[in-house]
């Protein structure tokens, strides 16, 4: 890939998202069509803000999984519904996973009514896309006094959490699927990258052309210090910066998982600030940077060296997640606190081959860590990832690296990463179902 088209792969992939992305692409969706329904009927701004919605909400089994139990943010409720509720009053989808950026107390109640009158319906939909949402939203009779038609609408999220493939009015297609499946196929074709290119990448790289890397810093960092603030779910991150003379001690492991754990904490729990993703995951954007910047802040590393250790974290959870799939049954934080332990790595001075040794000890300990779903229990596997990036490291700056004759390990690196994308996506694919099954029927 050339330079441009590698500054394009981080761009399309590492920005801000406000909450959970599975429930937000799902308030995308909804708003969309609400949009459209707007647009259609020339509808003055507010209308949205008191209409009789009737919302119907088909979704694949991994965004119901990660959307069960996560906080939707400003509202103090978990769960698909209230996100969808917030997408058709107040919802701007051009703010894409930054949706419900527009919060206001009036819409959160106006969405909590409609939630609670049963106005919003959640299905598991029959398709082979793990990530999609088909979101159809109407009117009661006489709500839009303009409509000349019955005045309904949908608009369909696949593969990516903010691409919205199809969308309809009054059953006339506006926009088709096929264009849009076009422009994934040829992205896809355009994708040859290697850890080899990635650390080259990152070295090399003229520091202006990254700077705007530096955002993850002023995002997650701040969710971090509002994590270690408040009394936001588990309070993981608190309780391992709280404890550090009796158990966890003032090391740079306890000092980063506590920072890490902490931007989950209050991510997971409905926090209204937003963080950096990578990958359409919110979680995964924290684990890829916050260890990073904890390592920088904790040594005073300079802004260019921070920089280029974000750009290879943040390439190299990429890099990773496309062999495996933007949702599967392994945990999301295996493949972000990867790319955590390659940027230590960079930071410690270490050269291509310790990199390549930290992902492999990466491999070969978290690859088997299953994802049940968005959760504020998240943080605790977040501190776990953080932990084995750390150790993964340490590990690697010794020349230290599990050998190909173990487990799925092999001397390639490509072949290894290959590896957990097969495993993740292909032979975890009962698990997934298991998991879901177990998580509906509690």
């Amino acid at each position: 890939m050339t330079h441009q088209e590698i500054i394009d792969l981080i761009h399309r992939e590492v920005k801000p998202a406000l909450g959970c992305t599975e429930p937000i692409a799902v308030a995308l969706a909804v708003a969309k069509a609400a949009e459209i329904i707007s647009e259609n009927c020339s509808c003055c701004h507010a209308w949205r803000l008191k209409a009789d919605f009737l919302l119907d909400i088909s979704v694949s089994g991994n965004i119901l999984k990660n959307g069960m139990g996560v906080g939707i943010p400003g509202t103090g409720m978990v769960g698909l519904p209230v996100a969808a509720a917030l997408g058709a009053v107040c919802g701007d989808s051009s703010r894409g996973l930054e949706v419900l950026s527009g919060l206001t107390p009036e819409a959160v109640e106006r969405a909590k009514r409609l939630v609670a009158e049963g106005k919003v319906h959640i299905s598991v939909a029959d398709t082979t896309h793990l990530l999609y949402v088909k979101a159809t939203v109407s009117v009661a009779d006489g709500a839009v006094a303009s409509a000349e038609v019955d005045p309904h609408a949908y608009a369909v999220i696949e593969d990516d959490h903010d691409r919205i493939v199809e969308t309809s009015f009054a059953d006339k297609i506006l926009m088709s699927s096929e264009s849009a499946a076009a422009a994934v196929e040829h992205t896809d074709c355009e994708y040859d990258l290697t850890v080899r290119d990635i650390y080259d990448f990152a070295c090399s790289v003229p520091p202006e052309d990254i700077a705007f890397i530096l955002e993850d810093r002023t995002l997650n960092l701040a969710l971090a210090q509002e994590g270690l603030r408040g009394d936001y779910g588990l309070r993981v991150g608190k309780a391992i910066r709280e404890n550090q003379r009796e158990v966890f001690g003032d090391d740079f492991m306890s000092f980063a998982m506590g920072m890490t754990a902490a931007a989950s904490d209050a991510r997971m729990a409905g926090c209204t600030l937003p963080a950096m993703s990578n990958s359409g995951s919110g979680n995964q954007g924290i684990t890829v940077s916050v260890p990073v910047i904890a390592y920088a802040l904790k040594y005073g590393v300079d802004d260019v060296r921070l920089s280029r250790a974000l750009i290879l974290s943040n390439l190299v959870a990429i890099h990773i997640k496309h062999y495996l799939g933007k949702l599967s049954a392994l945990c999301g934080c295996v493949v972000a606190s990867t790319g955590s332990a390659c940027g230590i790595v960079y930071l410690q001075g270490g050269n291509y081959n310790q990199v390549c040794a930290a992902i492999k000890n990466m491999a070969g300990n978290i690859t088997g860590m299953v994802c049940d779903g968005a959760k504020v229990g998240c943080a605790m596997k977040v501190a776990s990832g953080v932990s084995s990036a750390v150790q993964s490291a340490v590990l690697a700056m010794r020349n230290t690296c599990i050998p190909s004759t173990d487990g799925i390990v092999e001397d390639d690196v490509e072949k290894t990463i290959r590896n957990i994308g097969a495993i993740g996506s292909a032979g975890m694919k009962t698990t997934d179902r298991m998991i879901l099954d177990i998580m509906l029927c509690k």
